[in-house]
């Protein structure tokens, strides 16, 4: 038996904020513009990656790896320019104030650098509910690996078997089975329901607003393994 939740850790891309589609078009016209052609599809599935591995898993082998971080910085460039017109997914700010509410630590995940990261966090308008965010700066290695996870663990001051992570993608299911966390993910990132509870989520919903409509539901599943 686990615990009782104490800390609900989210990922903020796609799971939180409407984001992932616009990360997939900017990171397709980075692409273009260095001259590789790589399909939407193929890039959408990649979206929860950290950058380095979403390059390397899309670009061929053979290609000129000392041009990949203008790769990089030129799909930072594109995506910035919707920095200021992100939006909420529908119920998150009211899933993060239900959380606070339950007196759960609420610590956000986000793999965006610090000043993307700022954006996210202005767009959700849910500061006074937030207890500690992490990005990627603070860790070496990106999802799938659990760094990111392990770190948002610390700032909730909770072990593993008291927190549930909060994820959109196989990446965050990954990332979070790895660091020992049970993964709830919403479909609101476009990855399917079977492909996520294949990946090891316990609990699959559409979205924020599902989540906060079986938000007790969820806090138990931690309860029930």
């Amino acid at each position: 038996m686990s615990d009782t939740p104490r800390a609900l850790l989210f990922d903020v891309d796609g799971t939180l904020v409407d984001s992932n589609y616009l990360h997939t078009v900017t990171w397709w016209q980075a692409f273009r513009q260095a001259g590789h052609d790589v399909p939407m599809a193929a890039i959408h599935r990649s979206i929860g990656m950290g950058s380095s591995l979403l390059v390397d898993s899309l670009l061929p082998d053979d290609r000129d790896k000392d041009r990949d971080s203008a790769v990089k910085a030129s799909h930072t460039a594109l995506y910035a320019t919707y920095w200021s017109r992100l939006q909420p997914l529908e119920g998150a700010a009211d899933l993060l104030r239900a959380c606070k509410s339950r007196g759960l630590r609420v610590v956000l995940a986000s793999s965006a650098d610090e000043a993307e990261f700022t954006h996210l966090l202005r767009a959700l308008n849910a500061d006074d509910v937030i207890d500690a965010s992490t990005f990627s700066g603070d860790v070496e290695h990106a999802k799938p690996a659990p760094d990111l996870v392990q770190v948002a663990l610390e700032k909730a001051e909770v072990p593993p078997s008291q927190a549930l992570f909060v994820g959109d993608t196989v990446w965050d299911v990954q990332a979070a089975g790895k660091a020992g966390v049970p993964c709830v993910a919403v479909l609101s990132g476009g990855i399917g329901r079977d492909e996520l509870k294949a990946a090891g989520a316990v609990a699959v919903y559409d979205g924020p607003a599902d989540l906060l409509s079986h938000l007790d539901t969820a806090l138990n599943t931690l309860n029930a393994r």
